[in-house]
């Protein structure tokens, strides 16, 4: 039987990155989804934030919010990129409820 949850995933990118990087950065987080079978239904770019405190030297951040459907190993692998993705500050997945 496999599982497929609903999950929102906030992230933070480097300010000083280029649109064409954090761009690539959505796209690779798109593709991996879509690979392991998984359905990304929207993606909120908010831009440039202030952050409450700062994060590895920053005090601002590129915000930008990715709803979508997918199993857990594709949430971890999806996580496992996003953490090696030198530009990504911070991120944050929360599985929403049914």
């Amino acid at each position: 039987m496999i599982i497929i949850n609903k999950y929102e995933l906030m992230l933070i990118v480097n300010p000083g990155v280029e649109a064409e990087r954090n761009t690539e950065i959505l796209e690779r987080l798109r593709a991996t989804v879509e690979e392991a079978k998984g359905k990304i239904s929207g993606v909120d770019e908010w831009g440039k934030r202030k952050l409450v405190y700062e994060i590895k030297g920053q005090s601002e951040g590129i915000y930008s919010i990715v709803t979508f459907t997918a199993t857990p190993q594709a949430v971890a692998e999806v996580e496992r990129v996003l953490g090696i993705t030198d530009d990504v500050v911070r991120f944050m997945t929360l599985r929403q409820k049914a």
